[in-house]
């Protein structure tokens, strides 16, 4: 490929980290919504789509990925700054809960948009503190998994006391 070419693409090189985030994020959101045409357990589907994340890091170097983060922070900061909403596949995990929820997993009442928005920030710390190598031995997957698991469960509680 040219270098014009590649500009006429990506006119500046925040825009290629932009992009290599999107693809990554869509990826685990494509392998949640596999498994969401069968039966399926919410935390093994939030396992699952954080390791295809987990293995698409793993192929990159670790400050390009934090890089990648800082910049899709920027680029969420301007689409909710202009006054537009973030696109469905951005949010992980909103398919999931909306299935969940439909499928009595996740109480009614719960405001299952405001969840996946909240999964993705950890998502995207996770992603962070696993890249500055703050997980030591621990999988991202791992960690962040039982992050959203356990926060799932807590507002699951919550909502289900409040009830």
């Amino acid at each position: 490929m040219s270098k014009a070419l590649f500009y006429f693409y990506f006119p500046r090189k925040e825009d290629v980290l932009f992009e290599i985030g999107v693809l990554s994020t869509q990826a685990a959101h494509r392998t949640a919504h596999q498994l969401l045409q069968k039966p399926y357990e919410v935390p093994q589907v939030i396992a699952a789509a954080l390791a295809s994340l987990e293995r698409s890091m793993r192929r990159n170097p670790r400050e390009l990925i934090i890089e990648t983060i800082l910049e899709g922070y920027r680029q969420e900061h301007r689409i909710l700054a202009a006054g537009r909403q973030l696109e469905g596949t951005a949010l992980i995990f909103a398919e999931l809960f909306e299935k969940a929820q439909a499928d009595g997993k996740i109480p009614a009442h719960v405001d299952v948009h405001h969840l996946a928005n909240v999964a993705q920030s950890l998502v995207s710390e996770g992603a962070r503190h696993w890249a500055a190598g703050e997980y030591g031995e621990r999988s991202f997957t791992d960690v962040v998994a039982r992050d959203i698991s356990a926060f799932l469960a807590g507002v699951s509680a919550q909502a289900s006391n409040d009830g």
